[in-house]
């Protein structure tokens, strides 16, 4: 009887684990049931968020592509005018004709009072004089401009996606911007600002920075800006992102001009090398440079020599300048 009882007891024992384990293989069946639908849900989820994601970000591609596509139309279009305002200079442009006439006359006079060029050789540089000059210290001012303003850009950027983060609307951020930054930067933010006080929209008024600022990232910013205004994309990881790449670009910038010193420093003693041996053997016999001087033979050959030495000069450049 005992042995019978011990064996009862062990088939009740395995009876109720056996119906324990399937109580507990339903409930892990019906978990892992619920658990898929949440998880396709997730995923679901997770596509549309990435699809969308996916359209904005092709969105804003190809408004870039856009861009630079009609940056490059307009880079052989520039006017008087534009080159003017990106050069910083708010005047009328009849100002900037006069000071080329007035260049030019100067120039002309000089070279035959003084030098004593021949008329060809005169009329050639008072041409250049007129129309040459004028426009190459509009284009190295706008140079110095753009770049002062591109050295600031980050860390103003950076301070427009703390003020976002903070609850303040991006208008403020520009308007902060405008008063504690200094030069172009403190002059585009404020028309940016003054612009969209008096009804332009946010987007458009920055668009109209980059005809004064030409440069990518100011593109890319007014790209953003207008985004945001239409889709309300995250504008504070847009702008942060843009601060981090323009960072990047300045420290491959950096790297590519320690890399190329040695290769600079060669073509500017290479260019310079027979200006300053010509200049020596002047100082040292002056009759032995006077048929190069004095006679139209050797001004023919001076004039070869600066064509072909501007040649080299143009050449040495574009193998040492790199676009970054």
């Amino acid at each position: 009887m005992s042995w019978l009882a011990f064996v009862l007891v062990l088939l009740a024992i395995l009876a109720i684990a056996g119906a324990f384990a399937m109580s507990v293989n339903k409930r892990q069946q019906q978990r892992n049931r619920v658990l898929s639908v949440i998880t396709r849900a997730g995923a679901a989820k997770e596509d549309s968020a990435g699809k969308q994601n996916m359209r904005q970000r092709a969105d804003i591609a190809r408004k870039l592509k856009d861009a630079g596509k009609e940056e490059e139309k307009k880079k052989d279009k520039v006017t008087i005018r534009e080159m003017m305002q990106q050069a910083g200079i708010d005047a009328p442009v009849s100002r900037f004709w006069i000071a080329s006439a007035i260049f030019a006359a100067v120039t002309c006079l000089f070279l035959l009072e003084v030098l004593s060029w021949p008329p060809v050789a005169v009329i050639f540089a008072t041409f250049a004089a007129f129309l040459g000059v004028p426009r190459l210290v509009l284009r190295i001012k706008a140079k110095r401009r753009q770049k002062k303003f591109l050295t600031e850009f980050p860390d103003a950027l950076d301070g427009c996606v703390r003020l976002l983060q903070a609850g303040m609307p991006i208008s403020e951020a520009i308007a902060m911007v405008s008063r504690e930054y200094t030069g172009p930067l403190r002059e585009e933010m404020l028309r940016i600002y003054d612009n969209q006080r008096i009804g332009v929209p946010l987007g458009q008024a920055a668009k109209e920075t980059t005809k004064r600022i030409p440069l990518t990232e100011v593109h890319m910013f007014a790209t953003a800006l207008q985004i945001q205004s239409e889709t309300g994309s995250s504008l504070s990881e847009i702008l942060s992102n843009l601060s981090n790449v323009i960072r990047q670009r300045f420290r491959l910038r950096r790297k590519v001009q320690a890399l190329s010193s040695e290769a600079i420093s060669s073509a500017a003693i290479i260019g310079s090398l027979p200006f300053i041996v010509s200049f020596g053997l002047w100082c040292v016999n002056p009759k032995y440079m006077d048929p190069l001087l004095h006679t139209p033979h050797g001004h023919i050959y001076l004039v070869f020599c600066g064509i072909w030495m501007t040649c080299g000069i143009l050449v040495m450049r574009a193998m040492i300048n790199f676009k970054i």
